[in-house]
C-alpha cells in the first residue's frame, strides 16, 4: 500500500467558516497577531489571549469539514495516509482522519505554563485566568505561537522522507519551518499543490503538478485520480 503524505493550511479550513489572519492584512477576527499569538502577547495580556483563544475554540467547535476534509479520509480506504497540519481546528479528526500530525497544535487541549508535556484535552470549554494545571501553573492554550519552537517538525520531516505521493493545500508555503517539509520528500514521488493561488517556489521539483484550485473543489477529483492511477 503506497504511502501518500498531506500537507495542510488555513485554505483547507477557511472552506468552513473559519478565518485566517492572512485574509485581513495581519488581522485575525480583529486582533494583531503579536497581541494573541506570540509569547510576547501572552506575558503582556494574558486575559485577551485566553479569550481570543476562547473564541476561537467556540468557532471550531461549530464547524463542520468539507469536501476537501473528505476528499482526504475516502484516500485512506486505498493508501496509507498521514496529514500534516499547520490548522489547530481538529476538522481533519473531525472528518474521520486516522493520523493527523498537529504541527502547531490544537484548540481542543491547554497545557501548563510550568510544563509543556503537561497536556490536558479540554474539548470546547472555555480557560479563563486562574485556570491552573495540576503542577499548579496558568493554563495556556495548546498552541504553537510565533516565535516559539515547533516541536513535531522532525517528526513530520521523517514521515515526509518516506512518501510516495505528497500533497499540499490550502497553505502559501511561506510559514517556515512547514514549508520546509517538501524538500524531505524523494526526488521521485509524485507532488500534488492544490490552491487557487500557486505558490511562488523559488526552486524547482521533480514530478510537480499544479491544480489551481480550492481544496473542496480540487481535492475530489485529486482523489478519484489518485486511487485510478496508483490503488
Amino acid at each position: 500500500m503506497k504511502r501518500i503524505v498531506v500537507l495542510t493550511g488555513a485554505g483547507i479550513s477557511a472552506e468552513s467558516g473559519l478565518r485566517t489572519f492572512r485574509d485581513s492584512g495581519g488581522l485575525w477576527e480583529n486582533y494583531a497577531i503579536e497581541d494573541v499569538a506570540t509569547p510576547e502577547g501572552w506575558a503582556k495580556n494574558p486575559e485577551l489571549v485566553l479569550e481570543f483563544y476562547n473564541q476561537r475554540r467556540k468557532s471550531a467547535m461549530e464547524a463542520l469539514p468539507n469536501a476537501g476534509h473528505l476528499a482526504l479520509v475516502e484516500l485512506e480506504q486505498y493508501f496509507d495516509v498521514t496529514i500534516i497540519t499547520q490548522n489547530v481546528d481538529g476538522l481533519h479528526e473531525k472528518a474521520g482522519s486516522l493520523e493527523v500530525i498537529h504541527l502547531h497544535g490544537e484548540l481542543s487541549k491547554v497545557r501548563s505554563v510550568k510544563n509543556p508535556l503537561l497536556i490536558s484535552d479540554i474539548g470546547g470549554d472555555s480557560i479563563h485566568l486562574g485556570d491552573l494545571a495540576e503542577d499548579g501553573g496558568q493554563l495556556r492554550p495548546h498552541i504553537v505561537w510565533f516565535g516559539e519552537m515547533v516541536p513535531l517538525i522532525e517528526t513530520a520531516a521523517a514521515i515526509c522522507s518516506e512518501a510516495d505521493i505528497f500533497i499540499v493545500v490550502g497553505t502559501s508555503m511561506q510559514v517556515y519551518p512547514a514549508a520546509g517539509l517538501i524538500q524531505y520528500v524523494p526526488m521521485d514521488a509524485p507532488k500534488f499543490i492544490v490552491d487557487p493561488v500557486i505558490p511562488d517556489m523559488s526552486f524547482k521539483y521533480k514530478k510537480m503538478t499544479y491544480i489551481t484550485d480550492t481544496a473542496t473543489a480540487g481535492l475530489p477529483p485529486l482523489a478519484r485520480r489518485l486511487i485510478s492511477e496508483y490503488a
